[in-house]
């Protein structure tokens, strides 16, 4: 199925945009899955928001005019500004159930367009993980285990606010050394094999490395390079040398349709045009589905060494 054709058969009444073998498409994802034939995708690589209103335009605006609302715009550090992040330590009781009751919908709907064996990988954070994950798990979708992106980043191990020369040596709370993407699957047909699954359905199984060697679950990372951020210039942007290993990952046989639902500027889109998978992606905000026009063949493009990355400090 060609670009063109993928844009036609499931965009509907949507604007859409076909972007080498990708098609990109403007629509809220909930409104947007519900609409489309159920069992279509073969695999979702995304990363979604989480306060579930700071990718709102008011929210944004607050960001970008360093105002902050639901972002925490952080002092520098050590010569080195860190950037804006969601209050998600801040969350009330009340809005945790919001996030849990809003993942067990878009859970259930992802169940709906996945292929059955069909992986999923859901990027996330130490705070809200358990919720979530816990949350995917009673839509019905089976909990595989996590990948453990090791960053290094400037995130936590500050010192107790406004009393940081009463209490010298304490941190509130650890210094953010790792990311946890969870790895789901839609169930098995009752009786099906993992083989007869492949051969049904191109699903079941995670691919292998280039080199044969086993997918892994823990990647070293590196923060997302500056040029990356240059091309696509999205707050929760992660680098082409992580995401292209997820992506090759989701499709065990090299076959088939990635969908990224929460696509923001693209980079999940660009990674499977990097490895030569055909993806879509979904994103409601106008600003960022028009940058992904532009960012995606930008970032595919790009000569990414993925074996010879290390941890890299600020």
């Amino acid at each position: 199925m060609t670009a063109e054709q993928l844009g036609q058969r499931y965009a509907g009444d949507c604007a859409y945009q076909a972007v080498g073998n990708s098609v990109v498409i403007h629509a809220d994802c909930l409104e947007w899955m519900r609409r489309v034939p159920g069992e279509c995708f073969h695999a979702i690589v995304t990363d979604p928001p989480y306060g579930l209103k700071e990718y709102d335009p008011e929210q944004l605006a607050k960001r970008s005019n360093g105002h902050g609302g639901i972002w925490r715009i952080p002092p520098s550090f050590d010569g080195h500004t860190r950037s804006p992040l969601p209050r998600f330590t801040a969350l009330n009781g009340k809005e945790r159930e919001q996030i849990e009751v809003y993942f067990q919908e878009w859970a259930m709907l992802a169940l709906r367009v996945l292929y059955p064996g069909g992986h999923l990988f859901l990027a996330s954070n130490v705070f809200l993980s358990q919720t979530v994950f816990a949350a995917l798990v009673r839509a019905g979708l089976e909990f595989r285990g996590q990948v453990i992106r090791l960053v290094r980043t400037l995130r936590g191990g500050d010192k107790p606010k406004n009393a940081e020369e009463e209490f010298p040596d304490v941190c509130s709370m650890p210094r953010g050394c790792y990311e946890p993407w969870g790895i789901f699957r839609k169930p098995l047909p009752k009786g099906m094999t993992v083989s007869e699954c492949l051969r049904q359905f191109q699903t079941g199984g995670l691919r292998r490395k280039p080199d044969g060697n086993p997918f892994e679950d823990v990647i070293e990372s590196e923060r997302t390079p500056r040029k990356e951020r240059m091309l696509a210039n999205h707050p929760s942007l992660k680098p082409q040398s992580f995401l292209r290993q997820l992506v090759y990952a989701s499709l065990p046989l090299g076959e088939g349709i990635l969908l990224d639902p929460f696509m923001g500027s693209g980079s999940t889109i660009a990674a499977a045009e990097a490895v030569g998978y055909s993806a879509l992606g979904i994103e409601k905000n106008p600003d960022y589905y028009h940058l992904s026009l532009t960012s995606i063949p930008a970032l595919s493009a790009l000569d990414v060494k993925e074996n010879q990355m290390s941890l890299q400090l600020p």
